[in-house]
């Protein structure tokens, strides 16, 4: 591996933090350094939608908050892949994660909802560095719904 391999890793590393951090944050302007303006988002697994950034991104200020006030990642096991030997500018990303969220129970009280899956991006670079062109977020279990 060699530093430009090494460097590109870190990047797109914190490309999927950032997406993570915005989401739980609620800064949703965040996402500007996450995703191309053109990327592709699905959400379906989840029970959510399958759009373009620039409809997910209003979706998601608008829908998270009102079911979902407290939001947390943990991200394990990125698996940072490039289809051309030696780098180049497209990447995948495929990283497990864990999102426990507290939402209302219906009853007054609150209840935990739990997803856990793997976010699958891909990535190109641009002229602002790494960005997500393609999530697909992938369920694998669901608790608490």
């Amino acid at each position: 591996m060699d530093l430009q391999e090494i460097s590109d890793r870190v990047e797109i590393e914190n490309v999927v933090i950032r997406y993570t951090r915005g989401i739980d944050t609620g800064e949703w302007d965040k996402l500007d350094t996450v995703f191309t303006p053109d990327a592709r988002i699905n959400y379906v697994e989840s029970g959510g939608i399958e759009a373009s950034y620039a409809e997910v991104k209003p979706w998601l200020a608008e829908v998270l908050p009102a079911f979902f006030p407290k939001r947390m990642h943990s991200l394990h096991q990125l698996d940072i892949a490039f289809p051309e030997e030696g780098g180049g500018d497209e990447a995948t990303c495929s990283a497990y994660f864990h999102n426990p969220m507290p939402m209302e129970d219906g009853k007054g009280g609150e209840k935990v909802v739990e997803f856990g899956g793997i976010y699958h991006h891909t990535l190109v670079r641009t002229p602002d560095g790494w960005r997500s062109r393609q999530l697909h977020e992938e369920i694998v279990w669901k608790r608490g719904m």
